[in-house]
């Protein structure tokens, strides 16, 4: 099922995309910024950590620079990479019906980055989570099915909510 899943992400993803194109730089796993969240958020996202998947778009999960339970990464190079807890997006604090995306019961807001990278925030979820795409994983047609493998446990630990 999953995998029929990604096949038929793929155009919606592309319209979605270009429709929310963001300009800011992305992260690279090696040296992620470690987000600091604090109380709720800082548990719920803990719990996060211990759920995610060993493998993200077939790329095994490793760990991240420096580590954190707020921080992972999955694949070499570019890496696809995850920060729970981070900040609102810019994007959402001057337009706050920002275009999003639905995949699997998880909302997620991308925007594209100068180097080809999607940078992919959760909205409506009671902590902030990003993740970032590199080119290599959403390719030219900014194909962002890699969240699907993610989406599981986003959904088991991080409830519905708003947050500010």
């Amino acid at each position: 099922m999953k995998s029929s899943l990604r096949r038929s992400f793929g155009l919606p993803a592309v319209v979605v995309l270009f429709a929310v194109a963001g300009c800011s730089s992305s992260d690279d796993a090696a040296g992620i910024t470690v987000p600091t969240p604090s109380g709720p958020q800082a548990a719920k996202c803990r719990a996060l950590h211990q759920e995610l998947p060993a493998t993200v778009d077939g790329l095994k999960r490793r760990a991240t620079d420096p580590v954190s339970d707020f921080t992972a990464a999955w694949g070499e190079g570019p890496s696809v990479s995850l920060s729970c807890g981070v900040e609102k997006p810019e994007k959402l604090v001057r337009h706050p019906d920002a275009d999003s995306m639905e995949i699997d019961g998880v909302k997620w807001m991308p925007e594209k980055q100068p180097d080809g990278s999607v940078r992919c925030t959760t909205v409506t979820r009671e902590a902030w989570v990003r993740v970032t795409l590199p080119k290599k994983v959403v390719g030219d047609a900014g194909d962002m099915s890699a969240l699907t493998d993610l989406t599981d446990a986003v959904r088991r630990t991080i409830p519905v909510g708003v947050i500010d």
